[in-house]
């Protein structure tokens, strides 16, 4: 101890060399910590005042004050995300979703035609179901007319963190860095604002909203002990504060989700911990510690409510059963393990079997949930998580980050590769089944633009490009062929389909194109 190598004359004299030692050890281990806050991007060092020119600042997770050029959310502009040209896609092809997938487009069939004249030849002669389109073929049909075209867009002073439909579609809620919230009508194809909400006790920005499953209320968190929730119609605003009674000085919650019947609101926490709370008796029921790290996502699997997903920075998905929760004793029903970094994001499919998760190590993954990973493939994203001496945040992707060969123990079925994850938690979601059959899955960029992936193929079928800073959060419409986009540029777009000029081989295509493509009406080249 410091006591016994500084007690005495003698002490010193004849112990020098052990508190020479000592030192050097402590000198080292706070290296080591250093180091490793460093690597968790805990704290991080910028030109500065001191005799060596640089300063550590304390940083937290998607949340920090905008000191340098990286957070306006641009690096993009540097930054071209690899796409993998050849998925690979064997565990999918013998996959159970590769089934729900083609039964929802009407694709079943070998060698069934996306031909939009043959299809409609087809119900002129008698040939689809009661005479007209069934749901599949509806599906298919959409599939030629994915959003295009911006066709109204809405603009902040501040970051835009935040843009979802309502469950109808009828309503659409945008979260800002300006600590509004906005509500819009979305009838009639335009975003029409006709509430703004003044959030309470928010520190640095609103980072989550969710909507009731009733449609009357909305929940938000931010760097707060509390989660708030506030009615949607009339004049007033009545705040209604959630305490989840925290031990962490500094606390968030990052992602929030409500169960189907309102009464439990369940959010994942910078302390790496899940939080339930109850409504009907106002106050926390549990508190999961589930994270080796900070807590980025959650969502149920269905409308049960009774499954549960969680992401962390750990890079770990995990499933849990709600009626076996227990604080004293948190297990997981399994593990999803394949990602080499934090995960950003996960949303369901909605039928308590298959989800997707976004992740900083620049992938979206789409898994099974009866397919868990093995003590090997925990073991592996552990390492690889250890090895990332970057931060997504600020710097740009290395290398060696973008490392394409498969985990031990991955149990993924797809991986989806195109879109850059940096700045911020990027979302991804899967597309509307009512209009797409669940085909697609969609994520933000941090190049400023919304990538479109095929479910089944793994291939990049649409993006879309007007922002200038990245895409933290995108909503496609439940019912309509509508995408809103929410970016770090204060920009809330909305995207439809804009027919352009057709030419002869326009209606023979087997699929989706990147942009339509148009005649200029002044040379008459395509462009």
């Amino acid at each position: 101890s410091r006591s016994s190598s500084a007690g005495g004359t003698g002490g010193r004299g004849t112990g020098g060399g052990g508190g020479r030692e000592q030192q050097q050890q402590e000198d080292v281990n706070l290296v080591e910590v250093l180091a490793h806050l460093l690597r968790r991007g805990q704290v991080r060092l910028v030109h500065g005042g001191g005799s060596t020119g640089l300063q550590l600042v304390q940083s937290y997770s998607d949340s920090d004050e905008d000191s340098d050029s990286a957070w306006d959310g641009c690096l993009g502009d540097r930054y071209h995300p690899p796409v993998d040209m050849a998925p690979d896609t064997r565990e999918i092809d013998v996959s159970e979703i590769k089934t729900q997938i083609q039964l929802a487009t009407g694709t079943v069939a070998p060698n069934t035609t996306r031909n939009i004249a043959q299809l409609l030849q087809q119900r002129e002669h008698g040939l689809c179901c009661n005479g007209g389109f069934s749901h599949g073929e509806c599906s298919r049909v959409t599939s030629h007319f994915l959003p295009n075209h911006m066709s109204h867009v809405d603009s902040f002073t501040q970051k835009a963190f935040c843009g979802i439909y309502s469950e109808d579609g009828a309503i659409f809620m945008s979260a800002c860095q300006d600590q509004n919230i906005r509500l819009y009508r979305t009838r009639g194809g335009v975003l029409r604002n006709f509430k703004t909400i003044r959030a309470r006790d928010v520190g640095w920005s609103i980072l989550d909203v969710v909507f009731t499953p009733d449609g009357a209320n909305l929940l938000y968190s931010s760097w707060s002990d509390y989660i708030h929730v506030c009615g949607i119609e009339g004049d007033g605003e009545v705040h209604t504060a959630l305490d989840l009674n925290p031990d962490e000085r500094r606390f968030c919650v990052f992602s929030l989700t409500v169960s189907s019947d309102g009464r439990e609101v369940l959010g994942g926490a910078n302390d790496g911990c899940l939080y339930v709370y109850d409504q009907d008796r106002n106050q926390r029921t549990l508190k999961i510690d589930s994270h080796e790290d900070d807590v980025n996502a959650v969502a149920f699997a269905d409308t049960s409510s009774q499954i549960l997903f969680s992401g962390g920075d750990d890079a770990l998905c995990k499933v849990w059963d709600r009626r076996t929760l227990r604080e004293d004793n948190p297990q997981p029903v399994g593990v999803l393990a394949g990602h080499r970094d934090g995960i950003t994001f996960i949303d369901s499919k909605g039928d308590a079997r298959f989800l997707v998760s976004n992740s900083k190590d620049q992938t979206i993954k789409l898994w099974d949930i009866r397919r868990f990973s093995p003590k090997e493939g925990l073991e592996a994203s552990r390492q690889a998580v250890t090895q990332q001496n970057w931060d997504y945040r600020w710097q740009q992707v290395p290398k060696r980050a973008l490392k394409k060969h498969r985990l031990p123990g991955d149990t993924s079925l797809m991986t989806y590769r195109g879109h850059g994850v940096l700045h911020t938690l990027i979302r991804c979601r899967f597309s509307p089944a009512f209009t797409t059959g669940q085909q697609y899955i969609y994520s933000g960029c941090s190049t400023g633009k919304v990538v479109i992936y095929d479910v089944l193929t793994g291939k990049i079928v649409s993006k879309l490009s007007e922002h200038r800073a990245c895409v933290r959060d995108v909503s496609w419409h439940p019912y309509e062929e509508k995408i809103i986009s929410t970016s770090w540029d204060g920009g809330v777009r909305l995207w439809d389909y804009q027919l352009t000029e057709y030419f002869s081989d326009d209606l023979q295509t087997s699929g989706p194109r990147l942009r339509g493509r148009r005649k200029n009406v002044e040379t008459g080249e395509e462009n």
